[in-house]
């Protein structure tokens, strides 16, 4: 991503095609698609892998608890409630796509900047 793309994702006036692939906008909502590495050492977005977003939890992937996490993470990242962050898809997989509701411009910057 370009040093504009960041500035309009920023400022808020960047619009989808300004969005990097593993993030897109629903309405309010913002939907961000993950590459989940359950069993880290520690919780972190570690960058981007393709079209997602590397994220590293040490929760173990039994019993949604990766998936938890990563909730946290996401939600903590956007300084938003764990509740405004839902699973969306793929919860046995490692490519899975969380949703943040409601989600404004510093949000989604905190994300393009974290990557």
């Amino acid at each position: 991503m370009t040093d504009p793309d960041r500035a309009a994702v920023a400022d808020g006036s960047g619009d989808a095609a300004a969005l990097p692939a593993w993030l897109s906008r629903q309405g309010a909502d913002v939907i961000v698609r993950v590459k989940a590495v359950p069993g880290a050492s520690r919780d972190s977005i570690a960058g981007t892998l393709g079209d997602r977003l590397k994220v590293r939890v040490s929760a173990p992937p039994e019993g949604g608890r990766a998936n938890a996490a990563i909730c946290a993470l996401l939600a903590a990242a956007c300084a938003l409630p764990t509740r405004a962050v839902t699973l969306e898809s793929g919860p046995a997989q490692a490519q899975k796509s969380f949703r943040i509701h409601s989600a404004d411009a510093g949000c989604l910057a905190k994300l393009v900047q974290l990557a």
